[in-house]
């Protein structure tokens, strides 16, 4: 059994005024509302939306290609370090941003926005995977749109760097559907003005 990720946009002044201890729960329940499941359904993809009359503050946002886990994230920036050196140095630049933002980690990044929910008793479990207020969402819009342009002139540097034939993400293509996907979720936070949460579930 591996990691997976749950992506939230959330309205960050309704969660910001929800007391600490009682933030993960309401999460938990706008993500996961206690609703008849049809397990014989096609499992669900894109932007998953609660059905509830008032009017929504959080969106779940399901990998078309991922099936929920977080290894695909994982190894994209994995190939992401791989690859890097190769890169248009502004593109380099843009993504560097744009994937530290969300998956690709290093030592000199401190864990995302600590104190922002309370502490999971059970050690094994890792906190946030990705937090973002909607200023750093902004921000990460805004590296993307420089980034996006520039993506298919990587193609070639990727196949002799970073491609992984049968892998998680085998190459190039797999790839860049992933960051898109997260331009995606990126896009529609910043157009609602909301943040970014990657939780553990």
């Amino acid at each position: 059994m591996g990691l997976d990720i749950t992506v939230l946009a959330v309205d960050w002044e309704r969660l910001k005024a929800t007391p600490v201890r009682e933030r993960l729960p309401l999460l938990e329940d706008a993500a996961f509302p206690d609703v008849d499941l049809d397990w014989d359904a096609a499992p669900d993809a894109g932007w998953v939306w609660p059905t509830v009359p008032d009017p929504p503050w959080c969106g779940r946002y399901d990998f078309h290609c991922t099936s929920g886990s977080y290894k695909p994230h994982f190894w994209a920036g994995e190939a992401w370090e791989d690859v890097r050196d190769f890169a248009d140095p502004e593109l380099r630049e843009s993504l560097d941003g744009f994937l530290r933002g969300l998956f690709w980690h290093d030592d000199s990044v401190p864990p995302p926005l600590d104190g922002l929910l309370h502490g999971d008793p059970d050690p094994w479990r890792p906190g946030l995977l990705v937090a973002c207020p909607p200023q750093a969402v902004a921000e990460l819009a805004a590296l993307w749109a420089t980034a996006e342009p520039l993506l298919e002139g990587l193609r070639e540097a990727y196949a002799v760097h970073a491609a992984r034939p049968g892998g998680w993400i085998e190459d190039f293509d797999a790839f860049a559907v992933l960051l898109r996907e997260w331009a995606t979720v990126v896009g529609e936070a910043e157009q609602r003005g909301w943040g970014l949460l990657g939780l553990p579930w």
